[in-house]
C-alpha cells in the first residue's frame, strides 16, 4: 500500500483536547482548507487515554498544518499568528466576524484571537500595499489610521493613502 507524501514542513499546533474542532472551524471559514487524517492515541499519555484523538492532519489556506491535543500546559500567543491577505471590506468582513463572532476576541490592527487562542491577522492587501509605499508620508498617514482600527477599515486605509 503507498504511502501518502508527508509536507518537509508542518505547523504543529497544540490545542487542549480541541484539535478536531478547530481543524473543522478553519476548514469551514476558509478556503482551500480542509481535515485530513484523525489520528488516535495507541496508548495513554499524559493528557489522554488510548483511542482519544492524538493528532489531526488538516490545511489552513493550503498550509499543512497538525493539530497536537497535547494537554493545557502550553497555550497560543501572538508570537504565532496566521496572517491572511484579504482582497476587499466584503472578505475582510467576512473572515474577522466568524473569528471573532464564534467566541473569539478582537484585537488592535487587524489582529483577533479564535476561540482556541489562536491569533490571526485579517489583512486587506491594500494595506500591505499602502504601508510599504515608497513614498513615506503615505505610509506613515496610512501606520497612523491602522493604529486606532480592530478591524481593519479599507476605505479608512484608502482615504488615509490619497491623504
Amino acid at each position: 500500500m503507498p504511502s501518502k507524501k508527508i509536507p518537509k514542513n508542518t505547523i504543529c499546533l497544540w490545542y487542549d483536547g480541541t484539535a478536531l474542532d478547530a481543524a473543522r472551524f478553519y476548514a469551514e471559514v476558509f478556503p482551500d482548507s480542509a481535515v485530513g487524517t484523525v489520528a488516535r492515541a495507541p496508548g495513554d499519555f499524559p493528557d489522554g487515554k488510548q483511542g482519544d484523538i492524538l493528532t489531526v492532519e488538516f490545511t489552513v489556506l493550503g498550509i499543512p498544518c497538525l493539530g497536537l491535543n497535547g494537554g493545557p500546559m502550553f497555550k497560543h500567543t501572538e508570537a504565532f499568528s496566521f496572517q491572511v491577505s484579504t482582497d476587499d471590506q466584503a472578505e475582510t468582513d467576512r473572515l474577522w466576524n466568524a473569528i471573532v463572532g464564534n467566541g473569539g476576541q478582537e484585537s488592535a490592527c487587524g489582529w483577533c484571537k479564535d476561540k482556541w487562542g489562536l491569533s490571526w491577522q485579517i489583512t486587506p492587501r491594500v494595506l500591505i500595499e499602502a504601508l510599504s509605499d515608497p513614498d513615506r508620508a503615505v505610509s506613515k498617514r496610512v501606520f497612523d489610521a491602522m493604529m486606532k482600527m480592530g478591524k481593519i477599515d479599507v476605505a479608512a486605509i484608502e482615504a488615509a493613502r490619497r491623504g
